[in-house]
């Protein structure tokens, strides 16, 4: 039974009010017939509150999820542990029935906590001063390679690696091609970092984007591409992964001008692919050109303590010509999840933290690398992340077996990168232990080979 607060009284009022005969005469003059549908929507019987329940339910369990299987997936999205005073304190009904305050009806306590994510991300980042979060981190790096743009405004090439996540760089693809702006990418050298990324910078350069740990997991030279992008006059770009910053040496250390990060491996749930929180960072000078809005300290007329939307760069509350951007939203909550995360970690839990997904990664990485069916294709260390090559050629079969034996064991490479058809990635978390990745290595080493790749390797013998 379907319910209607438009009575048809409502209805023909409001038709009357813009002179139409019916809602149907509206769409008639709106939508061309050709591209209409014109046969009922396939909707079953109305059903009971039970019946609606139970059949949602059927459909909610055909998922697959880290609840349900052992997660080894990775690629900007990872089953980090997410303490239960994250849910406690972040489902507050003071925090979560609110959206996006813009104006100064913002309550003090939304302020306090966008103050203090911005606090927490500026100390890890080691940059001067952070907004108050973006939509995800692809959207992160779009926004700095714009900022960037925008800042030396007499250049217009933006210089990228193959190691940056290939989707982030399909989105800055889609926002600047209607933009005089140039994207420069260089190829995926044999070790899995920038190969001749140096090289492509030059006095038209506005800015340097890369990934550390990059999008194999690998560490780039980023001090070094810092360096020759600042004397050619650019900006470095640099994406980074929070965790890792428990072990690696921080952005602003690095010499980055900008850093921005997918923030839902620091207290968010992967949830199916979102909402995520977007992390950006900068040098203080940048600031007139930071996205977003940021939150700032201050003492009201009492002498007291308070907090305030300091700057607010946007065409709702400037002249649109003037705006940095046209974010329009926020992800305050997922921001405050984060800062609840930060602090119950601290340095040394962060530190901890990192120190499992390196040591847990190095031993599956050993595993991997004894098996007879797989091998690690980079041979260096890697952050939580590295790639492994099935010899046999049969990834989705060996992956589609170890889904059925329980678990999500990796992301197949082939779409992004042809030439890593045989690949996988492989992400191991601080949540895995050592006999999780035992059996994950030794149920896919058992995969039955397909014929194709059976037939080959017997040709090959």
């Amino acid at each position: 039974m379907a319910y209607f607060f438009h009575t048809d009284e409502d209805r023909r009022q409001m038709l009357a009010a813009i002179g139409a005969d019916s809602v149907e005469a509206i769409i008639d003059a709106q939508v061309p017939a050709e591209v209409r549908m014109n046969r009922p929507l396939e909707l079953g019987p109305a059903a009971s509150e039970i019946e609606l329940e139970r059949e949602v339910r059927r459909l909610a369990a055909a998922n697959l999820s880290p609840a349900s299987h052992v997660c080894f997936l990775g690629g900007g999205a990872y089953d980090h542990f997410v303490p239960a005073a994250v849910d406690a304190i972040a489902s507050r009904g003071e925090f979560y029935t609110s959206y996006t305050p813009y104006q100064a009806e913002v309550s003090q306590g939304n302020l306090q906590v966008m103050f203090e994510y911005e606090t927490l991300v500026a100390q890890l980042t080691g940059l001067d001063v952070s907004n108050a979060s973006l939509y995800d981190g692809g959207s992160a790096a779009v926004e700095a390679v714009l900022m960037a743009l925008a800042i030396t405004s007499d250049r217009s090439r933006v210089v990228t690696a193959g190691t940056v996540h290939p989707e982030y760089r399909q989105a800055l693809a889609t926002y600047l091609e209607e933009i005089d702006a140039e994207v420069v990418t260089a190829e995926v050298g044999p070790d899995g970092t920038a190969a001749d990324l140096i090289s492509r910078i030059d006095e038209q350069t506005s800015c340097v984007l890369i990934q550390h740990p990059n999008f194999f997991g690998r560490l780039e030279q980023v001090e070094q591409i810092a360096e020759a992008a600042h004397a050619a006059g650019a900006l470095l770009i640099q994406v980074f992964d929070p965790v890792s910053l428990g072990v690696l040496r921080r952005p602003g250390e690095l010499g980055a001008d900008i850093a921005v990060a997918e923030g839902q491996g620091i207290g968010n749930p992967l949830a199916f692919g979102g909402p995520y929180l977007g992390i950006m960072a900068c040098r203080q000078e940048l600031v007139r050109r930071l996205p977003g809005r940021i939150a700032g300290q201050t003492t009201d007329r009492r002498g007291k303590r308070c907090w305030v939307l300091t700057l607010q760069t946007r065409e709702q509350h400037i002249r649109r010509e003037k705006a940095t951007s046209n974010i329009c939203s926020n992800q305050t909550l997922l921001a405050l999840r984060s800062t609840i995360h930060l602090a119950l970690l601290g340095p040394e839990g962060l530190r901890e933290t990192a120190e499992q997904c390196l040591q847990k990664a190095a031993y599956a990485r050993r595993q991997f690398a004894a098996s007879e069916r797989f091998e690690v294709l980079h041979e260096s260390a890697t952050f939580k992340e590295f790639v492994v090559r099935d010899t046999s050629g049969d990834v989705a079969g060996a992956l589609r077996h170890a889904t059925e034996a329980g678990f999500l064991a990796g992301v197949p490479l082939e779409r992004w990168y042809p030439e890593l058809a045989d690949c996988f990635l492989v992400a191991v978390t601080e949540r895995r232990t050592r006999s999780e990745i035992d059996s994950l290595v030794s149920t896919l080493s058992s995969a039955p080979r397909s014929l194709a790749s059976a037939s080959g390797v017997a040709a090959g013998a």
